[in-house]
């Protein structure tokens, strides 16, 4: 079976084309290869796959026949990602929201005011030392 269409029957991607985007980019490897879609796949290899800022590590343990129900996925694969990687983007999501979100604009007059409140008062107690 191609890769493209193992990861989207496997439930990986939502589509077989977003699936095959994803193998153009390189998003799938096996050994640190990048593959194309038409690339054949069996039992037994590793994949290593780049979604959402995570590098998914899966085995594949049987190949489907075609698409099947979310209940019946680990019968097809083995989930082999490491902790590691979900605790990094909880992390980045943590950096994320220091920043004030997307499309509010630039800072209100009052928003102003309490900034410059802020260095005010940090500047007052750097002298004092």
């Amino acid at each position: 079976m191609r890769i493209d269409k193992y990861l989207w029957c496997i439930r990986l991607f939502k589509t077989r084309s977003i699936a095959t985007e994803a193998c153009k980019k390189g998003h799938i490897k096996i050994n640190d290869t990048n593959l194309k879609p038409s690339k054949e796949i069996f039992g037994n290899e590793e994949i290593t796959i780049r979604k959402n800022q995570i590098n998914y590590k899966i085995k594949v343990l049987d190949i489907p026949p075609n698409r099947v129900g979310a209940k019946l996925v680990d019968l097809y694969r083995k989930d082999l990602t490491p902790k590691e990687e979900f605790e990094k983007t909880e992390l980045l999501k943590y950096a994320k929201d220091y920043y004030r979100k997307k499309g509010t604009g630039r800072p209100t007059k009052k928003d102003r005011r309490d900034i410059d409140d802020y260095y005010d008062d940090s500047n007052k107690n750097d002298v004092n030392l």
